[in-house]
């Protein structure tokens, strides 16, 4: 019975030759030489595009807050990010501790 690794020494160094007297030699066998030439599809002209112009590229606006709602923002526990809206909400956040 082989305790511990045929791979490696006890020091954990990997050892350079094969502890096992086992070698797998990897079989090259002849195969058909590749093809030379490139493969093309064939004349394609009986195929339309799709062209029927309903893709839209152009770029959208972008969106920004414009109301008057929220005041600010806070930060809780774990960077949570909160939305103040008046006052008295931004007093108890500046209040809460851990």
């Amino acid at each position: 019975m082989i305790y511990g690794s045929m791979r490696h020494y006890p020091s954990g160094k990997k050892k350079k030759f094969n502890a096992w007297g086992k070698t797998r030699k990897k079989e090259v066998t002849a195969t058909a030489p590749f093809p030379t030439y490139t493969y093309t599809r064939g004349n394609t002209d009986h195929i339309p595009s799709r062209d029927d112009g309903s893709h839209n590229c152009s770029v959208t606006e972008k969106n920004k807050y414009t109301g008057t709602l929220v005041k600010g923002i806070s930060t809780l526990h774990k960077s949570n990010a909160v939305p103040i809206i008046d006052e008295q909400e931004a007093k108890e956040h500046a209040r809460m501790r851990r």
